[in-house]
């Protein structure tokens, strides 16, 4: 079963953006086991200390970082990166100042969900969605239709 962590920059404060986050969170559990840790806002340098002290938690994963300069995937496109990852994978989602470039250096892969600008609450909604739609797909679920 896969390891999925994200690691992500303040809190959910919509409660129909946390609702549907829950959601997506709890499909994932037939695929892989999720972890999300919330870390307090604060200015682009202190995030990104910050997440780099969870990224050192989590040695050996594959480090994800979500940036808007990074790689456009379709869902299948995104779907057969995960099958070709190890078993623990840890995505990254920053606050609404952006990342540090020591987080975006540490990162295996930049990943952009959109040539648009999202707030991270939306970014970690979309995360958690592709997330459950890529792995539902690749075990031959239906949630994926092409």
């Amino acid at each position: 079963m896969m390891l999925i962590d994200i690691v992500a920059v303040g809190k959910l404060r919509s409660r129909e953006i946390s609702a549907m986050c829950g959601e997506f969170a709890k499909r994932l559990g037939g695929y892989s086991r999720l972890k999300i840790s919330e870390l307090a806002d604060s200015d682009p340098a202190g995030e990104g200390r910050a997440i780099l002290r969870e990224l050192d938690r989590t040695r050996g994963a594959k480090v994800v970082v979500l940036s808007e300069e990074g790689k456009l995937f379709t869902t299948v496109r995104f779907a057969e990166f995960l099958r070709n990852c190890d078993t623990r994978v840890v995505f990254v989602v920053g606050g609404p100042f952006g990342l540090s470039p020591e987080v975006k250096a540490r990162a295996d892969m930049l990943w952009s969900l959109s040539p648009l600008t999202f707030t991270h609450e939306l970014a970690r909604l979309l995360l958690l969605e592709q997330l459950y739609r890529a792995l539902n797909f690749n075990s031959g679920g239906g949630y994926h239709h092409q």
